[in-house]
């Protein structure tokens, strides 16, 4: 079963907007845990739009109790600052994101023309600071071959391509399917770990479940926005009950 990283910046971003400390992402990260969450990730940015350095250290903190069952997952791009973090708190898995300026959310992979040198680079100094390092990427066969060549332990694949797909249906949903099926195979082949993310929600994640190879899924909008309705530890369970292979 793949494991279910539940990504809290969405309540940060809800604290940022009136300021204070309300809603707590400690809080939020409790509940996940007490839910069954194996896993939390946060995605720290440069203008601290949501998640703070001191929010990473104080998760990292509630964590450290917890650690050898519940992984702590950092996203960022590799900016000095994001690094020497990483280091510092020293999570289970960081996972290096591209990014453009002024954009709101992802919006791809990393370039198949990004320095393999310069990202060998980075990927050294996590590894040697003990972290497990995923690499952002498109579900093109060269993109895996290049994190591969980066060095990197995993890659984690860019899904809003299958959600959109999957909205339309049939046999545009099986093909985006069965594209990312492909990647995730010569990953395997690579000798590289399998995660996934980006808009996953409990209804595509019914096929997605079965990728082969599947190794975490990182899920963080749906869940937060359906948590507004049902509850927070009542939907990290509905997801998790999903990856066990549950009809939702």
């Amino acid at each position: 079963m793949a494991r279910l990283s539940v990504n809290v910046n969405k309540v940060a971003t809800l604290r940022n907007s009136r300021g204070g400390s309300i809603p707590s992402v400690v809080e939020a990260v409790r509940v996940c845990i007490a839910a069954g969450a194996p896993g939390i990730t946060v995605h720290p940015r440069g203008d601290r739009r949501h998640i703070t350095p001191e929010d990473v250290r104080d998760i990292a903190a509630e964590l450290h109790p917890v650690r050898k069952r519940v992984e702590f997952n950092i996203e960022g791009d590799p900016r000095a600052e994001l690094i020497d973090l990483v280091c510092e708190t020293r999570p289970d898995q960081c996972t290096l994101v591209p990014v453009k300026p002024g954009e709101i959310t992802s919006q791809a992979g990393w370039s198949q023309s990004t320095s393999e040198a310069e990202m060998q680079r980075i990927v050294g100094r996590l590894r040697a600071a003990g972290v497990r390092v995923s690499l952002f990427v498109d579900p093109e066969l060269k993109s895996v071959e290049w994190a591969a060549r980066a060095k990197a332990d995993r890659v984690e694949l860019y899904t809003e391509p299958y959600a959109r797909a999957f909205e339309e249906g049939g046999w545009k949903a099986e093909e985006s399917f069965q594209k990312y099926a492909h990647a995730a195979s010569k990953a395997h082949e690579l000798g590289l770990g399998v995660n996934a993310g980006h808009d996953l929600d409990l209804e595509n994640l019914l096929l997605f479940r079965t990728l082969p190879h599947l190794d975490e899924v990182s899920i963080g909008h749906a869940l937060i926005s359906r948590a507004l309705y049902v509850g927070l530890e009542t939907v990290v369970r509905e997801y998790l009950e999903v990856l066990r292979g549950a009809k939702y």
